[in-house]
Formats: structure tokens, sequence, C-alpha cells
């Protein structure tokens, strides 16, 4: 995860790309990425499956759960990745199924990162007794193994469809974001900028949201992106072992299917790996947005660059 903005956050007037992010401009936002190869390199990547969840049809002209093909059938003009066992084009399932992944990615991300930012926040800024409660609470799902956790919670509610697993995956991603965010608002809670705002008299959710929230941006998003990474493995892991609904068109429930016929022994590998490509280049996305965002803001995690003369 991130280890950026620990000393009260990038954006708290720090220069550069990152720092101009508080302004809300756009152009401040394109010349921090297109400023750094990894961030470049990610966005590419995430627009172009955004592209393909967006409008599949544009790529992929078959219907991907039509059986009205030859089953198994090898890579061809026709049908760029085959068939699978049951007559389906494969290359249809692979477009079609970017939507739902990416979809449960991100809703899941953006969930985990709200509970995260609501409970280590408001643990921080408050204090005492609540501070004591939320932080147990934070402190359980830090300790318990997340992905026997996961497993248990998705089994007793198998096939409950992508809101359930939406759901598992929020209740177990959330807990390590909020313990970050919890130590960076106790660092600057104290702040004069903060104990002048409770002067005048504003309330509490106004000097969290308005004062505290902008100063953390830059951490908030990197666990943003943390997040997602984790909900795109996990989602998937999910659906390949048969925890999630069979009958969706996703890159895991392809992974389920090519595993119950044996792809890899009945000559169709690329039933197999095609999915489990397409998860790691979209989490490799993720990643390098994270990567790059941490150098970005911080610049003791920028690498050295000789000058060219």
């Amino acid at each position: 995860m991130s280890t950026a903005a620990l000393s009260g956050g990038p954006l708290s007037g720090a220069k550069g790309p990152w720092g101009r992010l508080r302004t809300g401009t756009v152009g401040g936002l394109v010349r921090a990425i297109s400023s750094n190869r990894k961030a470049t390199a990610g966005l590419v990547i995430l627009v172009v499956f955004c592209f393909l969840a967006a409008f599949p049809g544009v790529v992929a002209h078959d219907n991907p759960q039509a059986e009205i093909f030859a089953p198994a059938l090898g890579p061809s003009a026709a049908h760029l990745l085959g068939t699978d066992a049951y007559g389906q084009d494969l290359f249809a399932q692979l477009i079609y199924s970017t939507r739902e992944s990416l979809l449960i990615a991100l809703v899941a991300g953006l969930l985990a990162t709200v509970l995260s930012v609501i409970v280590g926040v408001t643990a921080a800024y408050i204090g005492g007794l609540v501070d004591n409660v939320l932080s147990l609470v934070t402190d359980i799902f830090l300790v318990i193994p997340a992905f026997p956790l996961i497993v248990v919670i998705a089994a007793y509610s198998k096939n409950g469809g992508d809101p359930i697993l939406i759901a598992v995956l929020v209740v177990t991603g959330w807990s390590y974001g909020a313990r970050q965010l919890r130590v960076q608002a106790l660092s600057i809670r104290d702040r004069d900028f903060l104990v002048a705002a409770r002067l005048r008299g504003e309330r509490r959710w106004r000097v969290i949201v308005s004062e505290m929230l902008p100063t953390m941006t830059s951490l908030i998003v990197a666990i943003f992106l943390g997040t997602t990474l984790y909900a795109i493995v996990a989602a998937a892991g999910l659906q390949f072992v048969g925890l999630g609904n069979p009958d969706t068109l996703s890159w895991g429930t392809m992974l389920y299917w090519a595993q119950n016929n044996e792809a890899l022994q009945a000559g169709s590998p690329l039933w197999a790996i095609m999915p489990g490509v397409c998860i790691a280049m979209l989490g490799a996305a993720f990643a390098l947005l994270n990567y790059a965002f941490d150098e970005v803001s911080n610049p003791a995690l920028r690498p050295v660059r000789k000058r060219r003369k």
C-alpha cells in the first residue's frame, strides 16, 4: 500500500504536479500523469479496459453466450481464441467479461475506501472511547486472515450475485486503509488550521470534510488503488473456486468453467490462459498507478535520473 503523505500529505502546500491537484485543475492531473512513465503506462492499460467494458460490441461481434458454433475449435480468423466446450466464442466471452470484472473491482475498491475513511478519520479526530472501539474493530479485521474469511462468507452466500461478492470484498478489504488513515489523521489533528476551524465554531463533519480530508487526498487515492487491486485478484479467486455466480460473464467465471471442463488437457489452453492474462494486466494497471502515485507525491521515492548533457 502507499507510503505517501505520512507527514501531513503532499497536497498541503507541496510543489510539483500533485501539489497543484488541490485546486482541482485538470491540467495539474494531466501533467502529474504524463510526467511519470509508470502512471502513463497504467493509465493507458486502464483506459483500454474501460473502453472494452463500455463498448464490448465494437470489438467482439458474436454473442458470448450463444452456443451456435462447433465446440473446441482452435484459433482462427473467425474465432480469434477458438471456441469452448459448449460452442461459445471465447474472444467474445473475454471481451464481454471485462465489464463485470472491472465493475466489481471499482465498486468494491470505492466502497472499501469510503469505509476506511469513515472509520479511520473518525477514530482519530474524535478520540476517546470512539477511537478505542473503532481501533479495536479495525485490529480484529487486521488479525483475522483475509482469504479464509472471504471463503467462509462467500460460501454461506453462494450464488448470491455481484452485490454479495462486493460486500464480501468490502468487509475484508477496508481495515488496512483505515489504520493508515487513522495514523495520518492523528498526525495532523492538532495543526493550526484545524484548531482555528474548531475555534471558529465549525461542526465536526465540516472540519473533517473541508479541512482535514483535502490534506489526505494522496493517501486516500493510493488506498483506493491498492484496495481495487486487491478486489480484482480476490474476486477472480472466489469466482474461480465456484463461490461466485457461475452464470455471469467475468474472467473469474471463465476460469471456473475452463477448470471444470479441463481446458488445458482438452486442447483449449487459451480458455484458461487469456482470462488470467487479462486479470494480470488489469492488476498491473492499478499497481503501476499506485507506484507512480507514491513516486510523484513523495520525493524520497522518486528514482534518481542522470542529467543528460
